[in-house]
Formats: C-alpha cells, structure tokens, sequence
C-alpha cells in the first residue's frame, strides 16, 4: 500500500493531540521563572556566607548545574520536563540535563565509545555555535573598536 505525502500528513495530523499553547507557555515561563529564582537565592546564601558578588554568582551557577546533573541521575528531571516542557531546559539546569542524559544512556558501552563519543551529542552543537557566535561577535566589536 502507498499513500501520498498528502495523506500521511492527514493521518499523522489526526492521531496527533492538539498541544495546548497558552497552558504551556504559562508552565514554562512559572517553572523556568522558580528555577531562577532559587538560582538566585543560592546567590543571596552565598553572599550572606561572605562570598564576593562575582564568586556567589559562580557558585550559585555550580550549586544549580550539580542540582541539575543529581536531578537528571535521580530521574526527577525527566518528570520536570514532561511537566514544565521548556522552562525545565532554557536555564543553565537544563545544559546540564543535556549532557548528563547521553553520559547515562549510552554508559553501558564504555567510556571511550559510549561515554565519550556520546556526552555532548544534544550539548554539542550548543557549545559549538554558542562559541563560534561568541568569536564573531568578538571580532567586530574589535574591528569597529566598540569594546
């Protein structure tokens, strides 16, 4: 049996459910906005600790990608995302997630061929535009003297 393009796009668009946009948008923004907000309370802590602005900023990022990265090996994440859809994956939390999830998928097959050559397949190519965007932005700025 063949069908067309046509068809296939018929029945894939009827056995899909309809998303609810505005409902996850909301999710995404309220769980995102919470993981920020207790970002920023580890950096109030910190503070309050003795640590400089800058040093409490870099430890409230560490505190957040180790809580990320434990989440992610507890299997919590996972139930976080399905709920709360992006807003689980913008913050630094969900980098984290992204490197954490191939390193546990794929340890069973080592750690050169599976652990190694896997961890960055969904935070590859992040790290990879991120920093060619980074290099050319730095470039002009440089050539226009804007810095």
């Amino acid at each position: 049996m063949s069908i067309t393009k046509k068809q296939y796009q018929e029945m894939a668009k009827q056995a899909s459910p309809n998303s609810p946009i505005v409902r996850n948008c909301i999710w995404a923004f309220v769980v995102g906005g919470i993981i920020c907000t207790i970002g920023q309370l580890f950096i109030n802590m910190y503070k309050a600790f003795g640590l400089a602005g800058m040093d409490a900023s870099s430890a409230g990022t560490l505190t957040l990608i180790f809580l990320g990265a434990l989440f992610t090996g507890l299997h919590i994440y996972d139930k976080l995302a399905k709920f709360a859809g992006a807003g689980s994956l913008v913050p630094i939390t969900g980098f984290a997630n992204s490197v954490v999830s191939p390193a546990l998928e794929y340890k069973s097959e080592g750690f050169i061929v599976g652990l190694g050559a896997k961890i960055f397949t969904v935070a590859g190519p992040v790290l990879v535009y991120g920093i060619t965007a980074s290099i050319i932005y730095g470039v002009v700025l440089y050539i226009f003297h804007l810095a």
